[in-house]
């Protein structure tokens, strides 16, 4: 990005709420059933029936209100939202425009890694409950389109940002961190590939010191990668555009992943377009102290209270606490880990848990939920290392065992294959010798002062012990060896 541009990018995310039935009808919202199964009456809009608000969908407003520390509204107000299109029955989509549940809030981010790392604070304007539309298929129709009603009525909450982030990076790692949350306070599965988590980018340009520039809304990215880079694309094409003498035209686009760029959908409409109107079937929304009192009473540990706990007890640093506090199924296997290894172990149970597990899982395409080494066999593991049973590098050797199911605890995996640690000198001693008599060059060198000729002579020693004699008296032994 070049300096003489400034970036402007607001978020408008649809969570779809983990409520069994849909928003005003009892229909399921259960995923992958056969088109038009999960679509009753209300949903498609036969004449007589009348909308029942689910009290799920009100509470986990609520849930997710209080999590950002936004303004639960006493009472807010559905309103009907008037377009025409095929997969919208009614001709009306209830949603909320004047007087949403939530108002405000806020949403702190972390954006880059080691030296370049800063947080953020993204402000929130509203998050409001709305319907589903139904699905258009244009496939496998013989030219013609198919529609499916299924979602029709499936429970949004729908979260829209201030306009406070100014790169793609910054979108993202709000989005992440956004996609953490509704699933850690359990109001939403985060599943992208399902249409679950869907985030639209208001993007706009402008250079320094002049008033907003004309804004595009990306539409439907269903994940963070296809995000940045709509959003970059976006960015670059706005900014060619003005300086070819071209002006922006507010504007609904799509992006196409295979192109790798955004094209027009529609030319952007206004609220007045969709002439919102107070929905004459439904009462307006109260909400009480006590009710909310009762949702806030259930709510998890947040992960902003969570990270501050870990570099308060364990003495995590804040880069580590927000790493295990990134999915809540992440902190609770840390925090097993550390119950069952002990508090003194805290420091390296988060390095194995964020290194060794997590690329392990990573190269895997696992959750940490369906991770094969579970909570109790990791701690087991900790142990054997602080114990000096074994070193870091064979410890890596039974972590291997156990993600294979090549033995039922990390004890199991030890004695099986003979890994303990050698820690008895007069073990040690003779293989020292052994390797001082065949690497007569590596001591002169280290006699004449090279320090990397010592470790030379280290690295001999653990291969000729099979990594099992224990470094620390490896390292004690060779310096008393060699004066």
């Amino acid at each position: 990005m070049r300096r003489d541009w400034e970036v402007v990018i607001g978020l408008e995310t649809h969570a779809q709420l983990n409520t069994t039935s849909k928003i005003f009808s009892g229909a399921s919202t259960a995923f992958g059933a056969e088109p038009n199964v999960q679509a009753c009456a209300v949903d498609i809009a036969l004449p007589g029936v009348l909308p029942v608000l689910n009290r799920g969908a009100v509470e986990r407003a609520i849930r997710f209100g209080l999590a950002i520390g936004a303004e639960v509204a006493p009472r807010s107000v559905f309103a009907r939202k008037n377009y025409f299109y095929p997969d919208l029955p009614k001709g009306y989509q209830i949603s909320q425009m004047d007087l949403p549940v939530v108002v405000g809030g806020e949403i702190t981010i972390q954006v880059g890694e080691g030296d370049k790392a800063y947080t953020k604070v993204v402000h929130l304007t509203r998050a409001h409950l709305e319907e589903d539309a139904g699905k258009s298929l244009h496939e496998d129709f013989h030219g013609q389109s198919g529609i499916d009603l299924n979602r029709a009525g499936t429970p949004l909450l729908e979260i829209v940002t201030e306009p406070d982030m100014s790169s793609s990076a910054e979108a993202v790692a709000y989005a992440k961190a956004l996609h953490a949350l509704v699933q850690w306070i359990d109001i939403c599965d985060g599943n992208m590939q399902e249409g679950s988590f869907r985030c639209d980018a208001n993007v706009s340009v402008r250079r320094p010191g002049e008033p907003l520039g004309t804004r595009r809304e990306i539409k439907n990215l269903n994940s963070f990668r296809f995000l940045q880079q709509a959003i970059d694309y976006e960015i670059n094409w706005q900014i060619e555009t003005i300086e070819d003498g071209g002006k922006i035209q507010q504007a609904t686009v799509l992006f196409d992943p295979d192109s790798g760029e955004t094209r027009v959908m529609r030319t952007k409409e206004d609220a007045h377009d969709y002439r919102y109107f107070p929905d004459p079937d439904l009462l307006p929304l109260v909400i009480s102290d006590e009710w909310k009192a009762e949702v806030a009473a259930a709510m998890p540990e947040l992960p902003v209270q969570l990270a501050a706990r870990f570099q308060s007890e364990y003495g995590l640093s804040a880069y580590d606490a927000a790493g295990l506090t990134s999915s809540r199924d992440t902190a609770l296997y840390y925090v097993e880990v550390v119950k069952l290894a002990g508090a003194a172990q805290a420091k390296i149970a988060a390095n194995w848990v964020m290194g060794e597990l997590a690329a392990r899982l990573n190269k895997e395409e696992k959750s940490v939920a369906a991770s094969p080494v579970s909570a109790a066999q990791l701690a087991g593991l900790m142990q054997r290392i602080a114990d000096n049973t074994i070193s870091n590098n064979i410890a890596k050797k039974v972590f291997e065992a156990l993600w294979n199911g090549e033995g039922a605890t990390a004890d199991e995996v030890i004695e099986k294959q003979g890994l303990k640690q050698v820690t008895d000198a007069s073990a040690i001693e003779p293989i020292i010798d052994e390797v001082l008599a065949n690497n007569a060059q590596n001591v002169a060198e280290y006699k004449a002062g090279k320090e990397k000729a010592f470790n030379a002579l280290v690295g001999q020693v653990m291969k000729a012990s099979k990594g099992k004699a224990s470094p620390a008296q490896v390292n004690e032994l060779l310096k008393k060896k060699l004066g």
